[in-house]
């Protein structure tokens, strides 16, 4: 059987960006990533360890084609020396490890970070693909292919109200969490052929450029969670990512992360400086309405017409919800929507919620202290409690026992 992956354009587009910026601002960086599954599977994962061994020997014999480093170099904002490293690169085998402890399948990568901050999204698409073939597929895709043309008509009938100020604009950010590469496939063909007015990108760098459409993505947690080991003081951690970043690319790319640690604190280091040069914000934690209204009155406060800034959301998204929001702000920002998993995992079985993050840079921990307390990610509650002194963010106040 062909292996899951095939390319190494097949992944979000945000790892390339990133791993540029690393490569020329921070290429010594050590960095140990571990994957997590936050739910409980149908069966345990560990059974999949075989499958997943090979696979990964499989990522580790693929390097980048001709064609591809051609693609990734009309993009504007990758530089010709990021291409020169991607055409002698390949991952090495001896930087991950897949293993089972019990019921629990565990993986972990580890040595220097421009070289295996790329795994996360193949060893996620992998493990899915791996996961869901034990089910029954053509019931699935029967199940997939009746909710997407529901979605397509959804988008279709907004051709008939009133439109708003600014109009709905949604893209694809699927990859980590899909039924299989081939669904995905399908499913964003089907959209940017049938809503392309609404329908406006993928985060998958293959898709993107197969089916001729944007390919969509800025920066991730891991990118603003390594400068808290990068030398800068860890309340400057935020400033000193962002303004690699404004040097990097200048001007491409500028949407930023809000929820690193958390909305406030976030806010408190965006200021008119950085306010002016990004063009807008990234929600990923919390209730996303209030995350606007915040957002909202930032922009307000710095006398920065919202206008001509933009909100993207993208935190567990389903097109019910992004709609919701729609209509709540977009006669007063501009607007994008990041569906992932219930854009190419919508096929009534349940998702796995699996994650692959960033634990340790330069042999030190690092965290995300989430707006959305359940996504909160330290191995180290010694330096989370520090983390959270820093920058005065209170603990999380414990679930209340039920009373019966």
């Amino acid at each position: 059987m062909q292996p899951i992956i095939s390319s190494l354009l097949d992944i979000d587009l945000y790892k390339f960006t990133m791993w540029q910026a690393m490569l020329h601002r921070h290429p010594q960086t050590q960095a140990h990533y571990e994957f997590v599954c936050r739910n409980t599977p149908a069966f345990p994962l560990a059974e999949l360890l075989p499958e997943v061994e090979a696979e990964l020997d499989a990522l580790c014999q693929l390097s980048f084609a001709k064609d591809e480093l051609d693609y990734l170099g009309s993009l504007r904002f990758i530089k010709s020396d990021f291409i020169d490293f991607l055409r002698i690169f390949r991952f090495q085998r001896a930087f991950i490890e897949a293993r089972a402890e019990g019921d629990t399948l565990h993986v972990v990568a580890h040595g220097p970070q421009v070289h295996v901050m790329g795994f996360e999204i193949y060893v996620l698409a992998i493990v899915n693909e791996l996961y869901f073939r034990r089910f029954d597929a053509a019931a699935a895709l029967r199940e997939g292919r009746e909710r997407l043309a529901h979605k397509v008509e959804q988008l279709k009938a907004m051709a008939g109200p009133a439109q708003r100020r600014h109009p709905f604009e949604m893209f694809d950010f699927g990859v980590r969490r899909r039924f299989s590469g081939a669904w995905q496939r399908e499913v964003v063909q089907r959209f940017a052929t049938e809503t392309p007015q609404w329908f406006k990108g993928t985060s998958n760098v293959l898709l993107a450029r197969d089916l001729q459409i944007v390919p969509i993505g800025t920066m991730a947690h891991e990118y603003l969670q390594s400068y808290q080991a990068l030398g800068v003081r860890l309340r400057d951690f935020q400033n000193a990512a962002l303004e690699d970043w404004v040097q990097e690319y200048r001007g491409d790319l500028g949407i930023a992360l809000t929820d690193t640690v958390g909305m406030e604190a976030f806010l408190k280091d965006f200021d008119l400086y950085f306010a002016k040069l990004f063009d807008g914000l990234r929600h990923d934690s919390g209730d996303p309405f209030a995350w606007g209204e915040k957002a909202l009155a930032h922009y307000q406060r710095l006398r920065i017409d919202a206008h001509s800034k933009r909100l993207v959301f993208s935190d567990g998204l389903d097109l019910d919800s992004a709609l919701a929001l729609y209509h709540r702000f977009a006669d007063r920002i501009q607007l994008g929507f990041g569906i992932g998993t219930r854009l190419t995992n919508d096929m009534g079985l349940t998702p796995l919620n699996i994650v692959m993050k960033l634990t340790h840079a330069n042999g030190q921990p690092v965290a995300k202290i989430s707006d959305s307390p359940g996504k909160t990610l330290c191995t180290d509650e010694t330096y989370l409690a520090y983390l959270r002194q820093v920058f005065g963010i209170p603990d999380p106040v414990p679930a209340s026992p039920t009373n019966h």
